[in-house]
């Protein structure tokens, strides 16, 4: 009998790193999972750095594991996701020298110095800040001359993860689209940009398109990891994308990634340049389409930050019960969501509720509050990505693991009013997303998963109260900041 056939897929995200095998139609059979480990550069006022070295070790041993937990399978393809602005710097060997997360910020004493913020907004598709990796390069060259000089090329965590097992360096386009680098809109690498952050764009290697076969699996690594010899690297992209995948959408279709921030997206056929410059236009890992995003933020990290703390040997299941059992509790939070037309973060955040304490809150009604928080920072960004285009379908997709609440999905419908499409896999969309990718690049057809659940939306007078009173805890907080700062 010949041998299951099937695709191991590196996923890097903020909090952890996985490892998947699936079957060729994008089915998850086995998963492993370790926490991605970061340290602070005390040269910087909020820096956040990882060993490319030991992130590897774990890499490996992860693969390891999976493929003895499936003897039989024969990996035919391999791939990569990862968090976006994230970057690995090499040198001229190819070793690694250092990891700069999505959350490094090390360039922020510096985004003054940019002179013409609307020109690379307009090249760019994204305002300039230090999330994005030219201003952490700008960090590294300014505190770090000692990595700066050996540095000789920048790759994405996912560009990184292929390079180690194919041997062949490359940037995929959505991922590329992070860097203020790259021209979004011409699809290339911007000699302009590069000039404007003194960048010298050698450092920029070669584009390559999601899909593309960077060829077999070195040899060292087929006989360590006991993998097929014959199974070729492909170009995976940036996670948010390879989630968005794993929904199957149409252009034109609005869809929320549920993850550790939120991303709100339209997948759109052509370059948008919002005049307010509120949203993010990205490259998607298809070969003509964009796609324009609002994003709510560090979202999905408070949810699994608070479940430590207030259900720290629980499942989530747990926690959806006790929802249901606590429905009216009134405690409102502010955790630090974004909203796309605000220029500045909140800072500061927390709960209220009315005093004395009530009776009725309970840990439940601190979770509920967290979920509404999220659910009333999408709607606020889903309106604005609307205005910009004009229009939205009457539904949308919802994917990522923080749509396991089943609530968040409803909370959500109901302030959007919109019906909630989840397909089958929902969970681990990127690492579907990428399986996906495999099976095109092998030219097999995957099937389509017809599994979908829907959420209708049923809108309520006291959700469009709460909805005005998180915008008034909002401003609150704001207000604080302010105050503090003068």
């Amino acid at each position: 009998m010949e041998p299951q056939k099937g695709y191991l897929i590196i996923d890097i995200g903020t909090g952890n790193v996985r490892v998947a095998i699936t079957d060729q139609l994008g089915s998850v059979l086995h998963l492993e999972r370790d926490n991605l480990h970061y340290k602070k550069d005390a040269l910087y006022p909020d820096a956040l750095s990882f060993d490319p070295n030991q992130l590897w070790a774990q890499v490996v041993v992860m693969i390891r594991k999976a493929v003895q937990i499936l003897p039989g399978l024969s990996i035919e393809a391999i791939s990569a996701s990862s968090q976006r602005e994230g970057v690995v710097l090499l040198d001229a060997a190819g070793e690694s020298l250092i990891g700069l997360s999505n959350h490094d910020h090390r360039g922020r004493e510096w985004e003054d110095d940019l002179a013409d913020k609307q020109y690379v907004y307009a090249r760019t598709g994204r305002y300039p800040t230090s999330l994005f990796s030219a201003f952490k390069l700008i960090g590294i060259k300014h505190r770090r001359p000692d990595i700066y000089r050996q540095f000789s090329t920048m790759l994405s965590i996912s560009d990184w993860a292929q390079y180690q097992l194919s041997g062949v360096q490359n940037y995929e386009h959505s991922q590329a689209s992070e860097t203020l680098l790259y021209d979004v809109e011409k699809k290339e690498w911007s000699e302009t940009l590069c000039g404007m952050f003194g960048i010298d764009s050698k450092v920029l290697p070669q584009l390559r398109s999601s899909g593309t076969v960077l060829g077999n699996i070195l040899p060292g690594y087929a006989a360590t990891l006991n993998i097929n010899p014959r199974a070729v690297v492909v170009v995976g992209g940036a996670d948010t994308q390879l989630a968005i995948k794993s929904t199957r959408p149409s252009v034109g279709d609005i869809i929320i990634v549920s993850g550790t921030t939120t991303p709100i997206v339209k997948i759109v056929s052509e370059f948008i340049v919002d005049d307010q410059e509120r949203t993010w236009t990205n490259r998607h890992i298809d070969a003509t389409n964009f796609i324009l995003e609002a994003n709510a933020g560090v979202t999905g990290l408070n949810y699994q930050r608070l479940k430590e703390i207030f259900y720290p040997n629980e499942t989530y299941a747990v926690i959806e019960q006790e929802l249901a059992e606590h429905p009216t509790s009134r405690c409102v939070a502010s955790l630090g969501s974004l909203v796309a037309e605000e220029k500045t973060a909140v800072t500061k955040g927390g709960f209220i509720f009315n005093t004395p304490v009530p009776y009725d809150l309970s840990r439940a009604s601190f979770v509920r509050a967290t979920l509404w928080d999220i659910a009333c920072a999408i709607k606020a960004n889903f309106k604005i990505l609307c205005s910009v285009t004009g229009s939205s379908p009457d539904f949308v997709w919802a994917c990522g693991g923080g749509f396991q609440s089943k609530l968040l999905r409803q909370f959500i419908a109901n302030l959007t009013g919109k019906k909630v499409f989840i397909r089958a896999g929902y969970e681990q969309a990127s690492v579907v997303g990428a399986a996906l990718v495999c099976s095109e690049a092998l030219n097999i057809q995957a099937a389509q998963h017809m599994d979908v659940e829907e959420c209708l939306p049923t809108p309520s007078k006291m959700e469009d109260e709460l909805y005005e009173e998180w915008k008034l805890v909002r401003k609150g907080f704001r207000e604080r900041i302010t105050k503090d700062n003068s």
